[in-house]
């Protein structure tokens, strides 16, 4: 059998004889600092059929611990592998691990039996405004919590008006946080999707107003900040309104009243001449848009339609363009057009062209239509690009046969219905219409009816698709908007043009102006809806720091002239970070300012480390081949070795803190005591914790304690043995003087001897000593 930490004895004759029957035993032994199950240092092992027994022949037998700094709760004069003992540091002390018990281990003990001076915490390190500490105490051990209250006002950074910090390693968890904050303010005519119900000190609430509503600065939308003094104003808003100005003399406005709401528009008409100028214009929260029109007696025409840069001209050029003439434009591929796409010639002007932008989003991968196949086409996929669809036999498509990549995203897909599932549409009702086709209840899929309205002569068309008219069969008029407004902040786009229902004009801010809500504003029921708005650009104040981490500076030295000094990043800078030596990044590199606002910073993550560095005669904790970033690891030494440093050393991006090492704490030769006598034998070391006993030689008695004890190489303990008889030795000199008479190397008892000074020194106490009881 294998003994692991002994043998057995006379193995190599007994070798030939394995292997044996169940029922055979043989003696062995354990090696120093090992015992057999018995506690003895040989036994008998036995073959069973469970396999040898005892499984573990030997064990470690962990003789009683010196514990500096500390006490044992209970005594042994040894311990067996697996025991454990509990130890009771002094105040201020702690073992290497923290815990307050130490095991036998096959190594020796573990940790080691030493309580090293833990972190303390002194309240005087810590720093609280507007509240106050609850405890008394001055110093506070590691992990122990204390904790704080706040002033009536204040709360801490989670809302709550106390908080804990906790004494760590490296000082206090935090400094506790008071701080200032306001409760939810009440909302006039307005709301926020804000669901918090405090806030702190420079909170800022943002509120929308409700529809038709603005606040004093004429916006419908603001902002409140909590302040040392409550909320900077109250989130408020008041119904809009519009004023006529003073109107020319020839011009007709209908209906007339004192003051208009938001959504409200006038009509124009001239008593005699030409109007120059839209037919109509709305109230918006900024104001009557467009321009009201002026009345002329003569009004001019216009030259050829100006070019569109990126854009194009729709329909047929005319040679000549009268008054109110309009014409369309679109944008070449791959360019969005801003602004209105109808111009028009006005007393001889044309109205603002609109702008053909760059659309350099682009559109991922085709979605898959269901029971259908895409045409191939291969990425990257531009703005305006369309893709072929079809479906598979059997099935019919319902809706647009492409789909096309419009500003980053595909427009919507149609879809393949099974053939025998497409369902009819029942006949038109024949309010306000005559139908063409009136005998039949219903009509299938792809079936077209033509109809006219009462009073009409022209015929209307809709088709049915699957279930459903298109158009939908209607004799109401289509509404129409007066000329889109002019937003505040925007690319000027004055135009005189009236849209239909359902028709949108996209919108474009000027520099250093973001659009908000919407790009495009659309005519329905007759009113422009869905308006954007221009909101001036934040810059950002200085980027956020991170841990392990740094802003990477630009290559270019202007760039870099610019990052150092400037405190100010405009609104849509992106700056990149790098990750210190031993790190690396776990998200996206850079940071966005967007509106005063940073996004959230990338993390620096540490690098794994490889197995703790190995220490000579030193022991770790579980050792594992990988550690992440932050892992600890404990050290222990091998019986009669201690730990010289910290035992414990942590992973940090990919590097280990410094290992500690062992050192002996065996004590080599025993000290030579006068007149005393080793009663055990002598051994060639001892091991830290251990003791020997002494006796006095005859004629000689012991004054004190026999026993010294080996603690960390040191011999700790005297031993006295005076002559029983009573007799001295020579006197104790002193500095600076000496006896009066011859000295002798045996007084008798109750002899007597006098000291004297040398010159120039006085003596102080008794000049004469006697021997009594040996001293």
């Amino acid at each position: 059998p294998e003994i692991k930490n002994g043998g057995l004895y006379g193995a190599e004759t007994r070798r030939p004889y394995f292997p044996v029957p169940i029922g055979k035993q043989f003696d062995y032994y354990c090696n120093r600092g090992f015992v057999a199950p018995s506690g003895t240092n040989w036994d008998y092992i036995h073959c069973t059929a469970q396999g040898w027994k005892p499984e573990i022949p030997c064990r470690r037998q962990c003789s009683f611990p010196y514990v500096e700094h500390g006490k044992l709760l209970e005594w042994k004069t040894s311990y067996l592998q697996d025991q454990s003992l509990k130890v009771k540091c002094h105040s201020g002390y702690s073992l290497p691990n923290g815990q307050d018990t130490i095991m036998c281990t096959e190594n020796g003990w573990s940790p080691q039996p030493t309580c090293i001076r833990v972190k303390t915490c002194l309240k005087s390190d810590i720093e609280i405004e507007n509240g106050f500490l609850s405890e008394y105490d001055r110093i506070y051990y590691l992990n122990r919590k204390t904790q704080y209250r706040c002033k009536e006002g204040y709360v801490t950074p989670n809302g709550e008006s106390s908080g804990t910090i906790t004494c760590l390693q490296n000082g206090w968890s935090a400094q506790p946080s008071c701080i200032k904050y306001c409760d939810r303010p009440v909302f006039e005519n307005a709301g926020t999707e804000n669901n918090s119900t405090w806030f702190k000190l420079n909170d800022k609430l943002e509120y929308k107003c409700h529809a038709g509503y603005e606040n004093k600065y004429k916006h419908s939308k603001g902002s409140t900040t909590c302040s040392f003094d409550g909320w900077s104003e109250i989130p408020a808003c008041y119904e809009r309104e519009c004023s006529i100005p003073l109107l020319e003399m020839n011009l007709n406005v209908n209906p007339k009243k004192e003051k208009y709401k938001v959504g409200d528009f006038l009509k124009f008409s001239c008593r005699r001449g030409h109007r120059v100028g839209p037919d109509s214009v709305q109230c918006y929260h900024f104001g009557w848009s467009p321009h009201f029109p002026t009345c002329k007696g003569q009004v001019g025409s216009c030259d050829q339609p100006p070019e569109l840069l990126n854009g194009e001209f729709k329909g047929t050029k005319k040679e000549e363009y009268g008054h109110g003439d309009v014409v369309e434009y679109d944008c070449k591929p791959r360019f969005l057009l801003k602004g209105p796409n109808k111009i028009q010639c006005v007393d001889g002007k044309w109205t603002s062209l609109p702008i053909c932008v760059e659309e350099k989003r682009t559109c991922g991968d085709i979605p898959e239509l269901e029971h259908g196949s895409a045409q191939f086409s291969l990425p990257p996929y531009h703005h305006g690009d369309s893709v072929e669809l079809t479906c598979i036999e059997n099935f019919t498509m319902i809706g647009h046969g492409s789909i096309s990549c419009i500003s980053g995203r595909w427009t919507q897909l149609p879809q393949c219905v099974a053939t025998d599932q497409l369902e009819k549409c029942k006949a038109p009702k024949a309010k306000d219409k005559k139908a063409i086709q009136h005998n039949r209840n219903e009509f299938n899929h792809n079936v077209s009816v033509s109809y006219k309205c009462r009073g009409k002569q022209e015929y209307k068309h809709s088709i049915c698709i699957n279930g459903r008219w298109d158009p939908e069969p209607t004799c109401t008029n289509k509404g129409s908007c007066p000329p889109p407004p002019q937003i505040p902040n925007a690319q000027e786009m004055q135009t005189t043009v009236k849209y239909w229902d359902g028709e949108k004009v996209s919108v474009l801010c000027q520099d250093n102006y973001l659009i908000q809500d919407t790009e495009e504003m659309v005519c329905k029921n007759g009113r422009w809806q869905s308006l954007p708005r221009c909101i001036a650009k934040i810059p950002c104040s200085e980027p956020p720091e991170i841990d392990h981490g740094r802003i990477l500076l630009p290559r270019s030295s202007e760039e870099r002239r610019e990052t150092d000094f400037s405190r100010s990043h405009e609104h849509g800078i992106t700056l990149n970070y790098v990750c210190d030596d031993g790190f690396m990044m776990a998200e996206d590199h850079g940071v966005t300012c967007h509106m005063g606002q940073w996004s959230s910073p990338p993390r620096c993550v540490g690098l794994p480390c490889g197995p703790p560095p190995s220490i000579p005669h030193g022991i770790v904790s579980h050792g594992l081949d990988s550690y992440q970033h932050g892992e600890e690891v404990t050290y222990s030494c091998a019986e009669g070795f201690g730990i010289s440093g910290q035992a414990l050393i942590k992973c940090v991006g990919g590097t280990w803190s410094q290992p500690p090492a062992c050192i002996r704490t065996d004590c080599d030769s025993l000290p030579r005591f006068e007149n005393a006598i080793l009663i055990e034998e002598e051994k060639d070391s001892y091991r830290s914790g251990e003791q020997v006993t002494f006796k006095c030689a005859p004629s000689y008695q012991m004054n004190g304690s026999n026993i010294v004890t080996c603690v960390n190489r040191t011999w700790i303990g005297e031993l006295v043995c005076k002559d029983s008889t009573g007799k001295c030795g020579p006197p104790p000199p002193i500095d600076n003087g000496d006896i009066t008479s011859f000295p002798l190397s045996v007084y008798a008892p109750l002899s007597s001897v006098e000291y004297q000074c040398q010159s120039l020194y006085q003596l102080q106490g008794n000049k004469k000593i006697t021997c009594r009881n040996g001293e």
